[in-house]
């Protein structure tokens, strides 16, 4: 999988490379990425990315000329991969969900658009945005942060990156339900117990309890979940969100 972003801050992005899980995916080929700055592809000398927008509202809007300079720079390059998808960041988008970041790890290169100000030129988005997506119902100065979470949540879906990879399977959301709570050692703390069913070892006992867990959870705290899993809904992804 290679990540392609186009955003005016790439040394702040590429921080997501840095550290943990995606470090270790980069440093075993599992993962690679390219960082797009627009400014590069400008023509004035103040490398004006830019502009007011039409129609008199406050705010500038990204110009649509650099990007698309951009994507002619990968094309000429031979860099733009058959199996790709290009991402729109943006509160607009469809809200990023465990189905949604499943299927587009299923792509060999995703490019990403990280937007600011109050928006991007709609002649980009209609030329080259495959989807559009959104990591939630709340504003962002820029789309830098929201493409870090997609890299992020994409990448654990791609084959060796996470250690053990039932842990990714086992997942928040994976079942359509939030996740059980978890304990280690010490058994006591504090006056605080770990419940005895999970020093039992009684392994069907232990998954009882870890089901009726999460099931709780789910009622309590996500009713909007629990409704689409005990129904058995489509989650709107082509994808049911009920378990068992």
């Amino acid at each position: 999988m290679e990540f392609v972003i186009i955003t005016i801050f790439p040394e702040f992005v590429e921080q997501v490379f840095k550290w943990g899980i995606l470090r270790r995916a980069v440093e075993a080929g599992k993962v690679s990425y390219r960082l797009v700055d627009p400014r590069e592809f400008t023509a004035d000398r103040h490398k004006s990315i830019d502009d007011v927008a039409y129609g008199g509202r406050p705010g500038m809007v990204m110009m649509c000329e650099p990007i698309f300079k951009a994507m002619e720079v990968l094309e000429a390059q031979d860099a733009l991969k058959e199996s790709r998808r290009f991402i729109h960041l943006t509160p607009t988008g469809r809200l990023l969900n465990w189905e949604i970041a499943e299927d587009l790890a299923s792509n060999d290169q995703l490019i990403l658009l990280a937007g600011r100000y109050e928006g991007i030129d709609q002649r980009v988005i209609d030329t080259f945005a495959d989807d559009e997506v959104s990591i939630g119902d709340y504003v962002l100065s820029g789309g830098e942060l929201a493409a870090m979470v997609l890299v992020d949540a994409i990448a654990r879906f791609i084959p060796e990156v996470v250690g053990n990879e039932q842990s990714v399977t086992q997942d928040s959301f994976s079942t359509g339900l939030l996740d059980h709570p978890h304990y280690t050692r010490p058994a006591s703390f504090n006056g605080m117990e770990v419940p005895e069913v999970l020093l039992s070892g009684n392994h069907a006992e232990i998954e009882k309890w870890r089901r009726q867990q999460a099931e709780q959870l789910t009622r309590l705290r996500r009713p909007d979940l629990w409704e689409r899993h005990i129904s058995g809904k489509s989650d709107g992804n082509g994808k049911r969100s009920g378990g068992k």
